[in-house]
């Protein structure tokens, strides 16, 4: 066979194999990258950054577990009916303030080689699990998501267009410094009251009218 007529072969067997790979789910890291060497030892980026498809995860076809390093485990049945594991999983909260219990992503961890991780699915509401699994994944979310309430308001001064409180917390005395109050004080359906600092620390007040008087006058012109 001359050589232009197998460089096309291989060219359209490179063509067809390449749109196999969009009709299968992600494999692992070290699977993923060695697919995408090519015979002469270039990475296809596109390849091996496609992406998974993402399912709703329920008690039918996803499984928790403690990992070591207090990390968590998941086993899943996929898309296609296979079962995977992951040895690590990350949760984030897609309304942490609205809805914090509902329509949690759960993705593979960040790394360097692949950047941000994929999203591997859906949680709709936590509480569709049972009670062990939901104690560890809220675990997981309350340390990506500390959020102490506000007990008691000590001062809040402003000085050159930014204003300095001092807070009592669940966390202990804070200090902190809103740029703008009106932007970083927000008031939500429920009644709370979320507080987001310059250092992008987070805040709540549950009941604003349970705080104290003073707390309260410091307060009030901002909801």
């Amino acid at each position: 066979m001359a050589s232009n007529e197998k460089t096309t072969v291989k060219t359209e067997n490179k063509k067809e194999e390449l749109k196999k790979t969009n009709e299968v789910n992600q494999k692992t890291s070290a699977e993923a990258l060695e697919d995408a060497i090519d015979e002469d030892g270039n990475v296809d980026t596109d390849k091996l950054f496609k992406h998974r498809e993402s399912i709703d995860l329920t008690p039918e076809n996803a499984w928790f577990s403690p990992s070591e390093g207090g990390l968590i485990s998941l086993r899943i049945i996929n898309a296609e009916g296979v079962e995977e594991t992951f040895e690590r999983v990350v949760l984030r909260r897609s309304f942490p303030i609205s809805a914090p219990d509902e329509f949690l992503s759960v993705r593979e961890p960040d790394t360097k080689l692949k950047g941000r991780g994929s999203e591997i699915g859906m949680i709709r509401n936590i509480h569709i699990f049972d009670k062990d699994t939901v104690a560890l994944l809220n675990a997981e979310l309350d340390l990506r998501y500390f959020t102490p309430t506000i007990t008691r308001i000590i001062s809040a001064k402003e000085k050159f267009g930014y204003n300095y409180w001092d807070v009592e917390t669940t966390a202990g005395t804070v200090s902190m410094v809103l740029n703008n109050p009106f932007s970083n004080i927000r008031s939500l359906e429920d009644g709370r009251i979320f507080i987001a600092d310059m250092d992008g620390n987070c805040f709540i007040i549950p009941d604003p009218k349970k705080l104290d008087r003073q707390s309260y006058k410091y307060i009030e012109i901002y909801i």
